[in-house]
């Protein structure tokens, strides 16, 4: 648990210092909570005939299991999908897409790159985008009748930020992903590995560093009154990074809580209190909170904790809006909701929170087309 502590355990305490000065939240809160996959049907190889098979079992199992749960707006949970744009395949496409018609979540950009130049990743990014928006009806769109995208970074590296240079090769990755149309990066936390930034449990806008690796390790808070220019960055959006002295090693070690979903790390009571605990909020804003965990649910290991007893667990604990000494109001929301969120709470907006899941990106056409 403590490799790579120098990347993330100063940030850490740091974060913990003001976190601990804060006074107590009047409750209940505001929890928006969204499951970020790393959804990558042909991982390992996988023949494709089989990989379309498992995309399929496995979402109907999760319609099967997942089905009786409801928050406080009356929505199911809402799975959402970065789903490897190297390993684009229509007809898993397209069985996500149905999915997500159904109002079970919604598909966002994955990728995995090595050795790659701004032209290229911007060429690949822009590709899989409209191949995903025009062919397949994902992906929202802004004001203008853009598609815009949600990003997650394989391997981690984003920015270049494996300390040997390898599954990236692109230092300037923020400003491509947002000339390509990303609202928001949902990459971290990725501690124990190398490529976790210094910045921890802060909703923050970051930039590219001139030429060197690592532009998401720094940036500006996202601040309540104080709404963000594109010169301030990409959006960092991170789920809880921290020590989980409830769950310890040996007996008196804490271990490292980094907000993923396992087979031998499922959602328990004691995590999902310590995911609400943390905190992580709009700057001034701190009766919303924002909990993004990340899994790998396709990995057969995994499938307990996303689709299964594991999960059914997580999901009666979120929706009993309860533990420990905390109480709050339920909302699943997809990585495009939580950013719709992030925004009017930047902005200052009131009222019910349901209003402004749409607020800027709106939802992908597939929604309600079928």
């Amino acid at each position: 648990m403590f490799k790579a502590a120098d990347k993330w355990l100063p940030g850490y305490l740091a974060w913990l210092v003001r976190r601990l000065r804060q006074p107590a939240m009047a409750e209940p809160v505001e929890v928006f909570f969204c499951l970020a996959d790393h959804f990558e049907p042909f991982r390992g190889g996988v023949e494709k005939n089989r990989a379309r098979g498992l995309v399929r079992q496995w979402l109907d199992e999760y319609r099967r299991r997942l089905a009786p749960y409801r928050d406080a707006d009356g929505k199911a949970p809402r799975h959402v999908f970065f789903y490897p744009a190297e390993e684009a395949d229509d007809e898993c496409l397209e069985a996500l897409a149905a999915f997500c018609a159904e109002g079970w979540g919604e598909v966002e950009i994955h990728l995995h790159h090595r050795g790659d130049t701004t032209e290229g990743l911007a060429r690949h990014l822009v590709d899989f985008r409209d191949r995903l928006h025009e062919k397949h009806g994902l992906l929202g769109c802004d004001a203008a009748g853009a598609p815009r995208y949600g990003f997650i970074h394989g391997n981690w590296a984003l920015c270049n930020s494996r300390p040997d240079g390898d599954w990236c090769g692109v230092n300037e990755e923020l400003g491509v992903l947002a000339r390509t149309g990303c609202y928001a990066d949902f990459t971290f936390p990725s501690a124990p590995s190398p490529t976790q930034p210094r910045t921890v449990n802060t909703i923050y806008y970051a930039r590219d560093r001139d030429g060197h690796p690592r532009g998401a390790d720094v940036g500006v808070p996202a601040t309540a009154g104080r709404e963000r220019s594109p010169n301030d960055g990409l959006m960092i959006v991170p789920g809880p990074l921290g020590l989980n002295w409830r769950r310890r090693k040996w007996g008196w070690l804490p271990r490292l809580e980094n907000a993923e979903l396992t087979r031998i790390n499922p959602a328990t009571p004691e995590r999902i209190a310590l995911w609400i605990w943390t905190g992580i909020h709009v700057r001034g804003r701190p009766q919303w909170i924002f909990v993004k965990v990340h899994t790998h649910g396709l990995v057969p290991e995994n499938e307990p904790a996303v689709i299964g007893e594991a999960a059914c667990l997580m999901h009666e604990t979120l929706g009993a809006g309860c533990a420990g000494d905390l109480t709050w109001r339920l909302h699943y929301v997809t990585a495009r909701e939580m950013y719709n969120l992030i925004k009017a709470a930047e902005k200052g907006c009131d009222g019910p929170p349901h209003r402004f899941r749409d607020a800027v990106v709106g939802p992908p056409p597939i929604i309600g087309r079928r």
